[in-house]
């Protein structure tokens, strides 16, 4: 018996998750997001699965990111009728990111001349489909296959998935591992039993700076902000990220260790991902959050912050006189409210806009910390006379040295015979690939976009 694994999403690339894995009698997908950047051509989004979406028996989250789960509705849309699998916060979260991204998509269709690539019916048809599965609990999922998920750490819900056949061959996939510790999440598990491992690799090739550094350069950083007096603009990510600003936020508040500045938290979809993480905190957080939640209640408020619903909530935030800090998504500035907070006020030279997570090659984000005084933001170039200050160490991706410490406990388990190197830029995923051989003596390959593997508890072989 054997299981055939194929790559199409996440092999040289970040984003866009995707991978196929063939049975005896059933097929199974695990992620189907889109890919982002502005170098995404446009077949990879909007064009043709390579498989026929009505042969899919079932399809598995690793978690709710939109290059994760992006793509769902198109492929019910084209014929799948399967159940989807996740965690129950996974779910919760899903169901806000695709509602969210209907309209989004809408508008980068309409500019390229395109038809939707989904509608909300095609949303709420997948919703019809949501089955949860909680962590370290074996189910079947398809004939003949069994998932068993563990917590990665990267968001709340996060898990890796392992696939088993009824011979007892398995592989397993990471999904994305998170940046350990978190103050909210617990460590990410290793995956010791599965016969060939897909791994991330986004920070492959680079170090995160010390975890006990990165709250103080975030209150250093604000300060030299407020200083300044002008507007201080973080674009974040509506998941993990803007949870983890709104919590050390409301740290350094309390602790007296920044001046009151009025926060606004001006995204709709960061405000209701924030009412889940308040609904599952008490039971999928770290126990040292759980304890801190039944102490305190929401870990995410406090006396400054201001929640920004309706667009005219949102129009009053520039009647605010003095300085204020604005959290806005996009995280990599490409769409979202936060365009429209740097449209306003990158050109002036008090401004400081924070960046705190990934930004991927092509985005006007990656433009800005490259150094760019000029960007292009929702149709319109902006002169950044702003000063833009990087944050390392929020990403929630694990660094080099802890992705290599998690295929290092994987491979322990001796049953492990091949990691696969995925889910990264190409030069980070030969790097840790590499890392993998020299260091830990691995079997390490960086697979090709559109590659086929057949597993077997011999080995494995392309097909």
């Amino acid at each position: 018996m054997a299981l055939r694994l194929g790559f199409y999403g996440g092999a040289g690339k970040v984003t866009g998750s995707n991978f196929l894995i063939d049975g005896s009698k059933a097929k199974v997908l695990v992620d189907c997001g889109i890919e982002q950047g502005a170098d995404v051509a446009t077949k990879d989004v909007y064009g043709p699965f390579p498989y026929d979406p009505k042969s899919v028996d079932a399809l598995v989250l690793t978690h709710a990111h939109l290059d994760h789960v992006g793509r769902i509705p198109k492929l019910v849309k084209d014929g799948f009728r399967g159940k989807l699998f996740m965690t129950p916060p996974t779910a919760d979260l899903a169901k806000l990111i695709l509602a969210d991204s209907v309209h989004i998509l809408a508008e980068d269709a309409e500019r390229r001349g395109l038809p939707p690539l989904y509608e909300e019916k095609d949303v709420a048809e997948t919703f019809q489909l949501i089955e949860t599965l909680e962590y370290h609990t074996e189910r079947e999922i398809a004939p003949g296959l069994t998932a068993y998920l563990r917590n990665t750490g990267h968001i709340l819900g996060s898990a890796s998935v392992r696939l088993t056949d009824e011979e007892g061959v398995r592989v397993a996939l990471t999904g994305d591992l998170g940046n350990a510790p978190s103050p909210l999440l617990p460590d990410w598990e290793p995956v010791p039993d599965a016969d060939a491992l897909v791994m991330e690799s986004v920070y492959g090739d680079r170090l995160h700076p010390p975890h006990e550094d990165r709250v103080t350069r975030l209150r250093d950083t604000l300060k030299r902000a407020i200083e300044r007096g002008g507007t201080i603009l973080i674009p974040a990510f509506s998941i993990e990220r803007t949870q983890l600003m709104l919590y050390e936020l409301s740290n350094l508040y309390a602790a007296g260790e920044l001046p009151h500045v009025p926060v606004y938290l001006d995204s709709p979809l960061a405000i209701r991902v924030t009412d889940v993480y308040d609904k599952w905190g008490a039971t999928y957080f770290k126990p040292t959050a759980e304890e801190e939640m039944k102490r305190e209640g929401s870990l995410f408020d406090f006396p400054f912050l201001t929640k920004t619903l309706s667009r005219d909530e949102s129009d009053d935030i520039i009647k605010a006189h003095g300085q204020k800090i604005i959290i806005a998504g996009a995280g990599m500035s490409h769409g979202g409210r936060i365009g429209r907070w740097e449209r306003q006020y990158l050109p002036n030279s008090s401004t400081t806009l924070i960046m705190v997570g990934y930004q991927a090659p092509g985005s006007p984000g990656r433009r800005m910390a490259e150094g760019t005084t000029q960007v292009r933001l929702g149709g319109e170039d902006v002169r950044v006379r702003g000063r833009v200050e990087v944050l390392e160490g929020w990403s929630g991706h694990a660094d080099r040295d802890e992705l290599l410490e998690f295929a290092q406990q994987s491979l322990e388990g001796k049953r492990l015979g091949t990691i696969f190197v995925g889910l990264g830029e190409p030069s980070s995923e030969r790097f840790l690939a590499q890392r993998i051989r020299d260091y830990l003596g691995g079997r390490a390959i960086v697979p090709e976009a559109g590659a086929a593997w057949k597993i077997t508890k011999e080995g494995i072989s392309k097909v």
